[in-house]
């Protein structure tokens, strides 16, 4: 059986991630994402109604021309978790291909936000919900299948799939770190990872996350990170002036702990923002292990009027969590920085980023000006409350002493960041042009 595989985003940049897999005549697509820089560059862009070719043109969604290269049907869209770097190009993409879109029900819900929120494309893929740990037939003959291995990353119910071909297994192993101990959800299935090594044929290609295989070392568990969050704001506890958080949306284990810390030095926290408004009310709606009688507001007008309630009742007694983390100009956390909320920053307040600039420079440059307007309201920041929801070195020897794979392809960096990986995959007896393969967005590699 032939086994193909279309790099087609995300193999020259952090962002905008699709990779097609084609196993004889099945082919499945591994996620489908955007490029936010691409889209945050231009003033007041709405992607919604905007048509793929032009989102293509601005290199904010993957050029997927290159799928009429492979010969084969597509069978499954598999968006790996709900990062919009992994689902934000499906509402533009998906409609060109007639199979089903299957996902983790977190995962699913937002993918058919994401639907809904459409403008200008009808999509009608069908929606398939899978857990971790279970499989689907993939195709008519049998002899492909598809698998979702458990994985912890910085959003809940993130899974690497494995697509188990007669030539061996191919396994997407984006994004995740190993986290043994997760404030929400299962630990990773190293177990699996390590029987999937071992069985059958192996595993003929290891597709990898490379966001910072440059960083030295090993992941921390989310539990460092809420600790340190815990020691930030156990310190604030006898401050009695305003207190501002923001953090990534998606980060529904860090939101939670934000909620319970709020709580604990005797503020009512509130989440400000559309996107923490999607994210966490869809995880309250599905289960998830999070707090159900929190406030969340997502629209600007209710925005503003709570701000107003919030002053008018004390700063004293809120904890706001935000959106704007990395400076967008939009967010709420930069509205309030420009003074453009009824929210009044004064000396001495406190905004904490349990987040980190995402390395690239449209975010670092937003998020550098938004500091500046906050600091100049006369605020005090506490930077870097946080941990990395993606592999160190270590991380990436673990996963490659596990898999053994045949073949390595870096993903999910641009060629710079891919030397890092290149290094340690070198150590471990992989040489570049034959089982290690770096490539680019827009190439089809051929393994059997």
């Amino acid at each position: 059986m032939e086994i193909e595989i279309a790099t087609i985003g995300g193999y020259e940049e952090v962002g905008r991630q699709m990779t097609a897999v084609r196993a004889g005549d099945d082919i499945v697509i591994f996620d489908m994402g955007l490029n936010l820089s691409k889209v945050l560059i231009h003033d007041n862009i709405r992607t919604e109604g905007m048509h793929s070719l032009d989102l293509i043109d601005m290199g904010a969604i993957p050029d997927d021309r290159v799928m009429s290269d492979l010969e084969g049907d597509v069978k499954a869209i598999v968006p790996t978790h709900g990062h919009l770097d992994h689902i934000g190009a499906i509402s533009k993409l998906a409609h060109r291909y007639d199979a089903p879109i299957v996902a983790t029900p977190f995962t699913l819900e937002l993918v058919k936000g994401e639907l809904e929120e459409e403008g200008k494309f009808n999509t009608e893929n069908e929606l398939v919900k899978m857990d971790a740990g279970e499989t689907m037939s993939i195709g008519d003959s049998g002899a492909v299948e598809l698998e979702f291995v458990n994985v912890t990353h910085s959003i809940v119910q993130a899974i690497n799939p494995v697509l188990h071909t007669p030539e061996g297994a191919v396994v997407y192993g984006l994004d995740k770190r190993m986290d043994h101990t997760p404030v929400i959800g299962d630990p990773i299935d190293m177990e699996r990872f390590r029987e999937i090594g071992r069985e059958g044929e192996g595993v003929l290609a290891y597709i990898e996350d490379c966001t910072n295989a440059n960083k030295k070392g090993r992941t921390p568990s989310e539990n460092v990170a809420r600790e340190h969050l815990r020691d930030v704001l156990y310190s604030m506890e006898d401050y009695d002036g305003g207190i501002v958080a923001t953090t990534f949306s998606s980060h529904i284990a860090r939101v939670k702990s934000l909620i319970e810390f709020a709580r604990d030095i005797d503020r009512t926290p509130i989440l400000l923002g559309r996107s923490m408004e999607t994210y966490s009310g869809t995880a309250k709606q599905i289960g998830i292990d999070f707090p159900s009688d929190v406030e969340m507001v997502g629209y600007r007008q209710s925005i503003e009027q709570t701000f107003e309630r919030i002053m008018n009742e004390g700063k004293e007694n809120f904890l706001p969590v935000v959106t704007g983390h990395q400076g967008e100009p939009r967010a709420t956390l930069t509205r309030m920085g420009r003074g453009e909320t009824p929210y009044e920053l004064e000396d001495g307040d406190k905004v904490v980023f349990s987040a980190r600039v995402i390395p690239e420079p449209t975010n670092e440059g937003q998020r550098y000006q938004a500091e500046k307007l906050l600091r100049m309201q006369g605020a005090r920041i506490y930077d870097d409350v946080h941990v990395s929801g993606h592999l160190c070195q270590e991380g990436h020897y673990e996963m490659l002493d596990a898999l053994q794979p045949e073949h390595v392809i870096p993903a999910h960096q641009n060629m710079s960041g891919f030397s890092g990986y290149v290094d340690l995959a070198s150590n471990q007896g992989y040489k570049l042009g034959r089982d290690l393969h770096v490539t680019s967005n827009g190439n089809v590699i051929q393994l059997v």
